[in-house]
């Protein structure tokens, strides 16, 4: 929570936006995904509920978030409201496995399976599997490696011509961005999950200016922690560099991140 809110900060100055904060920092929920879930639950229908009144407003929304696993809430929204829209999902993790198809325990490794209705979190689904485009995801499980092996996920690792790449993926429906740090080289940016070969700031950066050429339903960041483990606070300026094309499209709008 610290991370998100030092980033939260950071992004609605840059916006020129107020602060919408919802939950409240609590101690780790110690036991399995499960228990975790249901304790997480009540924040995250809050978080369901405050996305769908900022989609009520014409403009792209702007969400910073501790973990990935916040958007068991908001991707089921935005399927519900924009049923055409494309979710573009930076992560250098799947995010797709299922309770008992793989020994994960993690919740945050369930995001996109849940809202795409391939297990049930209770709080809602609706998301097609084939308007997800997962990109430099590189940490795969074999469940997770089955789905895009088999065309039912399309997936766009990191490596030349992202940008194109990634207007021909999208096929000029209206996006919606998840961006997990740890999808950036590790190193890069403090996160508790540090992955190698990632995406360097020039390709973040390229990648965003193509996809601000689309209509923008909104932004969401996780997993952007307060500080490196040495004690370094992090630093939110590359990040949002490495954004800019989207903010600016955030930017020539108003409202609440």
């Amino acid at each position: 929570m610290a991370g998100a809110e030092r980033l939260g900060a950071a992004l609605a100055h840059r916006l020129g936006r107020r602060v919408a904060a919802v939950g409240a920092p609590e101690p780790p929920i110690p036991g399995a995904w499960r228990a975790q879930l249901t304790a997480a639950r009540p924040a995250l229908r809050g978080l369901a509920d405050a996305l769908a009144l900022a989609l009520n407003d014409p403009f792209p929304t702007a969400t910073v978030m501790g973990r990935c696993a916040a958007a068991l809430a908001t991707l089921p929204v935005v399927a519900q409201r924009h049923p055409d829209a494309c979710v573009v999902w930076f992560d250098a993790h799947g995010d797709v496995n299922t309770p008992g198809a793989a020994d994960v325990g993690y919740l945050g490794g369930m995001v996109v399976s849940a809202a795409c209705g391939l297990w049930d979190s209770g709080l809602g689904a609706g998301l097609a599997l084939d308007r997800v485009v997962l990109v430099a995801a590189r940490d795969l499980d074999p469940p997770e490696q089955a789905l895009i092996a088999s065309g039912a996920l399309r997936h766009l690792p990191v490596g030349p011509d992202l940008p194109a790449r990634l207007a021909e993926a999208v096929a000029g429906r209206p996006v919606y961005v998840h961006l997990d740090v740890d999808s950036l080289d590790a190193g890069l940016v403090p996160s508790e999950y540090q992955v190698a070969d990632g995406l360097p700031f020039a390709d973040l950066h390229a990648a965003c200016k193509g996809l601000a050429d689309q209509r923008l339903i909104g932004l969401e960041i996780a997993e952007f922690e307060d500080a490196w483990p040495d004690g370094r606070p992090g630093d939110t300026a590359p990040l949002l560099a490495a954004l800019d094309p989207l903010l600016r499209v955030l930017a020539s709008n108003t409202g609440t991140a």
